[in-house]
């Protein structure tokens, strides 16, 4: 039997990940030792291997097949548009894509002026502007600090994702739209869908029991 290899996004994601599939029975003693320095963690009896990866790149390696399963949050696969298949949601991880800004940028959407767009997701940012809105947008990526953008100017508004806005109230900012939901994901390589097919989709299953 081959070797299903998962990719976890390093962090909350991989930790409320490996909460999930423990209760399932799947478990993984060498992830447990916080100061390893491996990179492949291995569960011989059933077969697994593990590794963590940062968001971004846990689609890549998904799509190239160097992991069969990754776990992601749906604004990473939204931004990087792999090709994958996405076959649950996990629900942990729970926040949403959204248009902020001060009060008064809420008129410029309104009337579809030429605005100033800050963000860390271009894509999903252009996807929802040009496609769903048909508005014009000049679009800034930034790689830090998104809420700094319209309060020094650099922008009319930010598209960022949003938990509790706390930090948008505190700097005068607010949510003017929700573009999306966003939540963790099991994403799955094409070809190990077809491979293994039923290993994969009795995880699937028990997986959602379990949610």
């Amino acid at each position: 039997m081959r070797y299903l290899t998962f990719a976890l996004t390093k962090g909350r994601l991989a930790s409320k990940t490996l909460d999930l599939l423990g209760k399932i029975g799947i478990t993984c003693e060498e992830m447990q030792d916080k100061n390893t320095r491996r990179l492949i963690f291995v569960n011989e009896e059933l077969k697994l291997r593990f590794f963590l990866a940062k968001g971004p790149d846990v689609p890549t390696y998904v799509e190239y097949g160097a992991a069969d399963i990754g776990v992601v949050g749906k604004d990473t696969l939204l931004e990087e548009g792999r090709k994958l298949y996405e076959v649950l949601d996990l629900g942990f991880g729970a926040c949403r894509m959204c248009v902020c800004g001060p009060e008064s940028a809420r008129e410029l959407l309104n009337t579809n002026q030429l605005l100033r767009v800050a963000t860390k997701y271009p894509n999903i940012a252009r996807e929802y502007f040009f496609n769903q809105r048909h508005q014009t947008v000049e679009l800034i990526k930034l790689n830090g600090s998104i809420e700094l953008a319209p309060i020094v100017g650099l922008s009319e508004v930010i598209v960022d994702i949003v938990e509790t806005g706390s930090t948008l109230k505190e700097n005068g900012l607010m949510v003017l739209e929700e573009v999306c939901p966003l939540s963790a994901r099991m994403v799955v390589n094409q070809v190990s869908m077809k491979m293994e097919d039923e290993r994969i989709r009795e995880l699937i299953r028990k997986l959602r029991a379990s949610l």
